[in-house]
């Protein structure tokens, strides 16, 4: 492969597989564009990776991968830029209020908001299914955990959007500066007076438990709170947005699993896995080396930027049979699309009953879905999904 594949040209973001099988064919480590980040793609070195904080830090995030251009890095406090022991002080803290029975009361609430929005989608006319349910799901999701004020859901598409373009902005691209730096304002605004009162006022919600939990008499700082809250909106709205718009998509182009998933709905969730798999939301997360490493006989070098690519663990031979092939029936467990070891994704149950929901209620009441137009893709060098994909719903 000629020259510093870049992972955020066009042609890359509307079908990187192939991209990825020749990389873990020919250079499964190497440096890629942009920015000259070195990029793991086979399955066992990526896994590997997230097993060993100790070289890959997730610490060293915070100061090199956060562009001059931003100033203030809104996760600067966020668990996901820390490494053992402050990681997992911050993981108690926060688990304590995600627990799987607060996340398995809130099926009837998601069902309810998938209901309202799937009744607004008008058989034989064209919607953007991004806009019309993948992205208020979420939001209203979210909106519920933290009691937010329901007017404000309209904002999160353009905050979590511009949170998660970052990794994809460069320099030069001072038009979209601005705008990222408004919404990190913006954000910091609304969520600090939210904090504020619910520390004078707290009621039966997240961040109302994140303000009031202790782990040995310790409590989470507001810095600590503004940055999981930030990281809420890109991790809790942005992957399960691409989550539902991936399913939906792969429904259209495999008509005939609606069939098989109106018949029989109990297999929607073994569905879910396989596009977790198929097509994740999470395509890389980047990590620093503390020292000079060897991985798959290439030397990385310390202080380096390293990318873990999901996208392309999870589409590895060695690891999936066929893995370019889509199939519900695959047997075995894939946690990689929700990270790994230490950094496992605490919204992981959230998003798989979200995803889980929100396709049951599709299903019961289309039959089909047609593509009306080319699927537009976000710029960003974690998530990858549709900023909008055109269809048309069909009772």
């Amino acid at each position: 492969m000629a020259g510093r594949v870049n992972l955020l040209a066009p042609e890359v973001r509307a079908n990187p597989y192939p991209v990825y099988a020749e990389l873990r064919r020919s250079a499964p480590v190497c440096q890629v564009e942009p920015g000259g980040l070195w990029a793991l793609t086979r399955f066992e070195d990526v896994a590997a990776a997230f097993k060993n904080p100790q070289v890959f830090s997730s610490a060293g995030v915070r100061t090199t991968t956060a562009p001059p251009w931003l100033g203030h890095n809104p996760f600067s406090e966020s668990m996901i830029v820390m490494d053992p022991p402050h990681h997992m002080r911050l993981r108690t803290l926060v688990s304590r209020a995600w627990t799987p029975a607060a996340v398995n009361r809130l099926e009837p609430r998601i069902r309810s908001f998938a209901q309202v929005l799937a009744e607004r989608l008008s058989p034989e006319r064209e919607v953007d299914l991004v806009d019309a349910f993948a992205m208020p799901l979420p939001a209203s999701v979210i909106g519920e955990l933290f009691a937010l004020d329901p007017t404000m859901t309209a904002r999160y598409k353009r905050w979590s959007v511009d949170l998660s373009s970052v990794s994809g902005t460069t320099e030069k691209d001072t038009h979209r500066h601005d705008s990222i730096r408004a919404t990190v304002r913006e954000m910091e605004d609304y969520l600090s007076n939210v904090v504020a009162e619910r520390r004078r006022h707290p009621q039966d919600d997240m961040v109302s438990d994140l303000v009031k939990t202790r782990v040995d008499g310790e409590a989470l700082s507001d810095a600590e709170v503004m940055s999981f809250l930030f990281l809420l909106v890109v991790a809790g709205l942005e992957t399960t947005v691409q989550l539902v718009s991936h399913s939906v998509r792969l429904l259209m182009e495999q008509p005939h699993l609606i069939a098989r998933l109106r018949e029989n709905p109990s297999q929607v969730g073994r569905f879910v896995e396989e596009v977790l798999r198929y097509e994740p939301s999470v395509h890389g997360l980047v990590r620093v080396t503390t020292k000079a490493t060897e991985v798959s006989g290439v030397v990385i070098p310390e202080g380096a930027r390293v990318a873990l690519m999901i996208g392309s663990a999870c589409r590895d031979g060695e690891r999936f049979k066929d893995p370019d092939t889509f199939d519900m029936d695959r047997e075995g467990v894939n946690n990689m699309p929700f990270g790994h070891g230490i950094h496992f994704c605490l919204g992981a149950p959230l998003a798989r009953l979200e995803a889980r929901v929100g396709l049951e209620v599709l299903l019961s009441r289309f039959t089909r879905f047609t593509p009306t137009g080319p699927v537009k893709w976000n710029t960003s060098l974690t998530v990858r999904g549709p900023l909008t994909m055109p269809l048309i719903p069909h009772a």
